[in-house]
């Protein structure tokens, strides 16, 4: 894992989860290898993931339609880059 966002929301952990595994399915899974989704609790989760391709994630989070689910949800994310240690 190389990749961790935090992020609060106003919708329910369902629905940031759902949204997430239709991204995953639709785009996301070509420069994601492998994920986990944690839930904090009903309006906080943490997003552990292997990015191959950063570019592309970050054209996926600043595209107008993510801004439009973020906003309409509530969505703000903390993104962390992570080294192995060791």
């Amino acid at each position: 894992m190389n990749v961790c966002v935090v992020s609060t929301f106003k919708c329910t952990f369902d629905v940031l989860e759902a949204k997430i595994k239709d991204d995953m399915a639709s785009g996301a899974g070509d420069f994601v290898s492998e994920y986990e989704l944690v839930k904090v609790n009903d309006h906080k989760s943490i997003f552990m993931a292997h990015v191959t391709d950063f570019e592309a994630m970050g054209a996926m989070m600043n595209s107008p339609e993510m801004k439009a689910w973020d906003e309409e949800n509530g969505c703000v994310d903390t993104v962390y880059m992570l080294e192995k240690m060791g």
